[in-house]
């Protein structure tokens, strides 16, 4: 599988917002997980930043992140990996998907990508000169008999030739695309074949009414059709024995049903007593079990190993400058009294243990070296986190 990245920083938008219908929409699809696993919801909340977009911005995956309270990172892997999220923009009109697997393959979808390169751009991923359209191979749109196919946005076109596929190009790039018939373009029904029915032609032949068995004399008659005994088991029991006819019309007695029953095991109360005594109570354990789902403590605000905080300034530094910081991350370290790269690049090692233990997901800070990422940003701001790093910061 191909490496799959963000587009340019110069391309990308500063910030998302979902409109009125869809950030209802995207509430919608959150209260459909249980409370804890809003997470979940990453996918359709991504599929609908797309579908309002066009493709799928860094500023929609980390509004998506704080929405649902997960971290970017995590909200990155998803759209990175799967390939239904557009990470650069696409055609204003269409985005062609020709399909490039086997039975398509076979079937002349390389003429099908030859008409996009002719008529959209070269390369895939890329737009035409006006951005209103653009193409890309996938794998199996799930039509093999239709062979071969495009897919465009959520509409499938299918028994294409280059000739029509150029004619449905042209229908978009005029900005009639909504009047292009979807599914087969030949006179096939859907997946029947191009020759049209072979069986069940009509339905004579398996309604009941028009059904007719031979009498006695050979006549045919119109006598209503017993089920069928077909592919039914045959064995010796008795709930399947052809001359058991069920239900019964008699009830059975009460008497005669207790009479066929099976009483219940009788238990050994003596047996169980002396395997566990009642009355013996039961050993305490040294110390109570710890929930699992108990937070761990905070630091203390008055530990010795907290680093020194300070009123907040008339202007702080933009913390999220620094790798592995994010709004709700800044918005901790404010509450610590940290607003300054200074003060960051001076945290003691017992320091950023202190600090550490108020975030989230511990380690991030010796992971991600804000130490280093700090002091480059005090020194000489992003010009010099650009030489020490060799790339802006964020």
């Amino acid at each position: 599988m191909s490496v799959r990245r963000l587009a340019e920083p110069a391309i990308q938008p500063a910030a998302f917002a979902f409109n009125r219908a869809n950030a209802a929409e995207a509430k919608k699809w959150v209260k459909k997980y249980p409370k804890g696993r809003e997470q979940s919801a990453v996918i359709p909340l991504l599929m609908i930043a797309q579908e309002q977009e066009g493709w799928v911005t860094r500023a929609a995956i980390e509004t998506i992140a704080d929405m649902l309270d997960m971290p970017y990172i995590r909200a990155l892997e998803v759209a990175t990996f799967y390939t239904q999220f557009q990470l650069k923009p696409v055609g204003a009109r269409a985005h062609v998907q020709v399909c490039g697997t086997t039975p398509c393959m076979l079937r002349g979808a390389e003429a099908l990508m030859q008409v996009c390169r002719d008529k959209i751009h070269p390369e895939p991923f890329h737009t035409n000169a006006d951005g209103t359209l653009s193409w890309e191979e996938v794998e199996c749109l799930g039509a093999c008999v239709n062979a071969p196919m495009i897919m465009i946005f959520k509409d499938s076109y299918e028994d294409l030739t280059p000739e029509r596929l150029g004619e449905i190009i042209d229908a978009f790039e005029a900005g009639n695309g909504k009047d292009v018939r979807t599914g087969p373009q030949n006179e096939r029904f859907f997946s029947a074949p191009e020759t049209g029915f072979t069986s069940l032609t009509d339905e004579k032949a398996v309604l009941k009414a028009t059904r007719a068995r031979p009498s006695a004399a050979g006549k045919a008659r119109r006598d209503p059709v017993p089920p069928s005994k077909a592919a039914r088991p045959k064995t010796a029991a008795v709930e399947t024995s052809p001359a058991l006819k069920t239900p019964s019309r008699v009830k059975a007695s009460a008497n005669g049903e207790k009479a066929a029953g099976v009483s219940a095991p009788k238990g050994d109360r003596r047996a169980a007593n002396k395997a566990e005594p009642a009355d013996k109570p039961r050993k305490a354990s040294a110390a109570p079990a710890k929930s699992a789902s108990a937070k761990p403590q905070k630091p203390s605000l008055l530990d010795k190993d907290r680093p020194i905080g300070m009123e907040r300034p008339a202007a702080p530094d933009d913390l999220r400058l620094i790798s592995g910081v994010g709004p709700k991350i800044e918005k901790t370290l404010h509450e610590l009294g940290i607003f300054t790269y200074a003060q960051v690049a001076r945290w003691t090692k017992a320091e950023r243990a202190w600090v550490d233990g108020f975030l989230k997901f511990h380690g991030r800070i010796e992971r991600e070296d804000w130490i280093k990422q700090a002091k480059a940003l005090a020194k000489g701001g992003e010009a010099e986190y650009v030489r020490v790093f060799g790339k802006k910061p964020r």
